[in-house]
């Protein structure tokens, strides 16, 4: 019996460890109030969010049989950069009558204008014979008068006046028609060369065309384009895509868009880096409705067995260039994103005072430059 009493003895209270639980308990509870109130409830988070960007159609202006292919699905090219010959036989051949077309319009338009000279030649001969016609007439008058010649001689004198003035006439008449296919004109701006240069320049930009350069810098996706390929203009051939633009659609909650505003803060990560880099970027602005509101099938909602569903409506969010380089991303990546709703000041959606934002590309542009430098050396060789 003895040693039974103490064992009683010996047996620890359960309150120490009751009590301690509790405090850890309490702490944990107050840690995440205070978590709560200094930063959890200015934070909006999802992990329905995906890396955006460009594809950029490369297709060609013109049609034509494939005979080169110079880039290949997962290549990086510069913009300008060759990607599809198309066969140019028929296009070099229309150039070369073309630049044969104008350099003879120059020529003929030079003939107009040396045809005005001749012609004003002409004119004051005309003027020269009349002239001579009236000073005859009248000696033979005076003659006349006197009786040293016959009234025959005087009425010969009369119409060869008549025959001067109607020479002068049609000098006249035919100087101003030299005039006109050349007044107020220079051969450049003579409406023949300028309409010789305008086929000039379109057999040039269709002789361009039939390379096909990459309207951005980025990586080659899709190509599905074939050597011996007969192509039609505007026909897709491949894609690029730029990597140094992109941007996360990140999907919220219509619960979660109170306080989302455009120009807020974003903390993002990938799933292909981990928690280990965290991209920054910024609210950019949100889409005029919902994913299912621009869906093929948009939900019908009028049946009698309606059952609510939340709805998700596509944040764009920008991220920094600098980043994006040092740790390349690719379309379709998923993405984890924290918005610091902090800042609530800014509007909701887009206005009217809200920057625009576009794309551009110069590969094309100085294609009528060129063309307009070979119209001037045509001109210039033949003048």
């Amino acid at each position: 019996m003895p040693p039974a009493d103490n064992e009683a003895g010996t047996e620890r209270s359960p309150w120490p460890s009751r009590i301690a639980a509790l405090v850890l308990v309490l702490g944990g509870a107050i840690a995440l109030a205070i978590y709560w109130i200094a930063v959890g409830q200015y934070q909006e988070s999802t992990e329905d969010a995906y890396v955006g960007g460009n594809v950029v159609s490369v297709t060609a202006q013109v049609g034509g049989v494939v005979t080169a292919i110079r880039a290949d699905d997962t290549d990086f090219v510069q913009a300008g950069r060759s990607l599809v010959q198309l066969d140019d036989t028929d296009a070099r051949l229309a150039l070369a009558r073309a630049k044969a077309q104008l350099a003879r319009t120059v020529r003929q338009v030079r003939a107009q204008y040396a045809a005005v000279g001749q012609t004003s030649a002409n004119l004051v001969a005309r003027e020269v014979d009349l002239a001579r016609a009236k000073a005859d007439l009248a000696h033979r008058r005076e003659l006349l008068a006197s009786g040293a010649i016959s009234g025959e001689e005087v009425r010969h004198a009369t119409q060869a006046v008549r025959a001067a003035k109607a020479a002068l006439d049609a000098a006249r008449e035919q100087l101003a028609g030299r005039r006109a296919l050349v007044d107020r004109a220079s051969i450049e701006t003579q409406p023949d060369v300028l309409a010789a240069a305008s086929q000039l320049r379109d057999a040039y930009v269709t002789a361009y065309r039939t390379d096909v350069p990459a309207p951005v810098t980025g990586v080659v996706t899709g190509r599905h384009v074939q050597l011996g390929q007969k192509i039609a203009p505007g026909v897709p051939l491949m894609s690029v895509v730029p990597l140094d633009h992109l941007w996360v659609e990140a999907n919220f909650k219509e619960s979660q868009l109170r306080h989302l505003r455009i120009g807020q803060p974003v903390e993002l990560t990938a799933d292909v880096y981990g928690k280990a880099v965290v991209y920054h970027g910024t609210v950019m602005g949100q889409e005029a409705g919902t994913g299912s509101a621009f869906s093929l099938l948009p939900a019908q909602n009028a049946s009698g067995n309606w059952i609510k569903v939340v709805q998700r409506v596509p944040i764009r969010i920008v991220l920094d260039s600098r980043q994006v380089a040092a740790h390349p991303l690719q379309l379709g990546l998923s993405m984890r994103v924290t918005v610091d709703t902090r800042e609530r000041g800014g509007a909701r959606l887009a206005s009217v005072k809200s920057p625009a934002h576009g794309y551009r590309t110069d590969v094309y542009a100085h294609q009528l430059a060129d063309a307009d430098a070979l119209v001037a050396q045509v001109i210039q060789a033949n003048r």
